[in-house]
């Protein structure tokens, strides 16, 4: 697919979720506010839906416990995580248009053909570049521009090269400079450095900090895990991408403490569960891969690492990532804190600090994944139909309910299945317009199963049931509709 078709793609589906009540711009009124979005009825359902499946995967298991840690957390422990100090990225501006770019996003910008010109206007033999920049491979020439760009002495003569993306202007962009992604505020009635307090970037260091509450608490023994679902923020310097790239989200992330000679045994085991959970939820597997962190490239606290993408129209992206975090939080926080968060294991009589593999998912980015996943057009008899083929566990609306007409009773008959079933399932009433267009509405939206109401169900007692996918119809009795919903819903 090209980039032209990739971007209708993503633009259609973008509009089909502000159109259908799925997501929507923040603040949209007052001209939005960038990096933000608010999920509407349709939206808020399937985003609860996603967040409750892997509610009931992590912790419907014996060795997993739940935690729900406040946003606001004491400074010391984003001290004590290496945030205060490292969770920055190099930030440049273009001195015309003000524009503002993350240095590494801004690389990723420029071809091949582009980063050899800018490369050929600085001393390259200091990258160690033998044979000319025409002896590299593409994957060689980028890890020399990335070099470069990292390089003191030679940014400022690339960036005396490039032009703007935005504006076009050639040399124009300020000197990269460190930029804290934490969002500051404070505490109490006075603005001083005394009340300062950040809102999480994560939700991981909430489980850290209450490792032994948990513990104790629930009297587990290693390996157990703490799950928990909630809202972080990071002060972005470019958002994109629609929801994968957002200054304010939601994180479903479970760590799982083992004792250290486990770690790779669970690493392993927790690579190949998370895989398989998106698998079961219908996103399709030439969509899915690890993508695995090579040794270089490990984040400070990870001994081995690996993040789950999925290929969205703009190209792979991450939508979770797995991490041996070895004994590196559980240690700087006893550090920080003063306070010993050792384990003591009955068996071997041993206290030692426990390794933590981590499973961290974007709930936002998931719900873009599996939006974009499910879309599809199809042509049937002569006429398109757009459908979301979401799996009927995250499907916003399990099922309608539509009277084929409103006269013959059938609107009555119709609304009292709609209330029966609505005590058990989201369901939806439609009765305007031609049975086609309702069917063509519900598949939009992804329901999977309509309930047709006709001039039969007055004689037999029954209803026509159309399924999304294949648009097979087959009726049954109304008295059995809850329980045929329940079977294939859960199916």
């Amino acid at each position: 697919m090209n980039q032209k078709n990739q971007n209708e793609v993503l633009e259609k589906i973008v509009s089909l979720a502000k159109r259908k009540g799925f997501v929507f711009q923040s603040s949209e009124i007052y001209g939005g506010l960038n990096g933000c979005w608010d999920y509407g009825p349709l939206g808020v359902e399937m985003l609860k839906n996603i967040k409750e499946e892997w509610w009931k995967f992590m912790t419907y298991r014996p060795d997993v416990e739940g935690l729900d840690a406040s946003i606001l957390m004491h400074p010391k422990v984003w001290k004590a995580s290496g945030h205060v100090e490292n969770f920055t990225d190099p930030m440049l501006d273009c001195k015309s248009c003000k524009s503002r770019y993350r240095m590494d996003t801004l690389g990723e910008s420029i071809n091949s053909k582009k980063k050899k010109k800018y490369l050929e206007a600085i001393d390259f033999s200091k990258l160690g570049i033998n044979g000319g920049l025409n002896s590299l491979s593409d994957e060689e020439l980028e890890e020399k521009f990335e070099a470069a760009l990292t390089d003191t002495e030679l940014v400022p003569l690339i960036l005396n090269e490039m032009v703007c993306p935005n504006c076009g202007n050639k040399g124009t962009f300020t000197l990269p400079r460190q930029f804290n992604l934490m969002f500051k505020t404070f505490i109490g009635p006075v603005e001083d450095s005394g009340a300062v307090v950040y809102l999480r970037p994560e939700t991981a260091q909430g489980i850290f900090v209450n490792f032994l509450n948990v513990q104790g608490a629930s009297r587990q023994k290693l390996p157990f895990g703490i799950a928990q679902i909630g809202k972080a923020f990071r002060n972005e310097i470019n958002t994109k991408y629609f929801l994968f790239r957002t200054r304010e989200f939601e994180q479903m992330e479970m760590q799982f403490f083992v004792k250290p000679s486990a770690d790779k045994e669970w690493y392993d085991y927790w690579k190949g569960e998370r895989l398989e959970w998106y698998k079961k939820l219908g996103m399709r597997t030439d969509k899915l891969r690890y993508h695995d962190h090579p040794a270089d490239k490990l984040a400070h606290y990870a001994k081995e690492a690996t993040d789950i993408e999925y290929e969205f129209p703009f190209g792979w992206g991450e939508i979770e990532g797995i991490h041996n975090r070895t004994d590196f939080d559980l240690g700087r926080h006893e550090q920080f804190s003063s306070k010993s968060l050792k384990y003591f294991d009955e068996e071997s009589k041993e206290k030692f600090v426990p390794y933590i593999i981590e499973t961290s998912a974007g709930a936002s980015r998931g719900f873009m994944a599996f939006l974009v996943d499910s879309y599809r057009e199809e042509v049937v008899n002569n006429e398109q139909r757009v459908v979301l083929g979401l799996n009927s566990r995250i499907a916003p609306v399990k099922a309608a309910v539509l009277p084929l007409v409103n006269k013959d009773g059938m609107p009555e008959t119709a609304q009292k299945l709609e209330e029966d079933l609505r005590t058990a399932f989201k369901v939806f009433y439609d009765d305007k317009g031609a049975i086609g267009r309702r069917y063509r509405r519900m598949d939009e939206i992804g329901t999977p199963y309509c309930l047709t109401i006709d001039t039969q169900t007055s004689e037999d007692n029954t209803v026509t049931v159309r399924e999304r996918d294949s648009m097979v119809q087959e009726r049954i009795s109304i008295d059995k509709v809850k329980i045929y919903l329940f079977d294939k819903l859960n199916s």
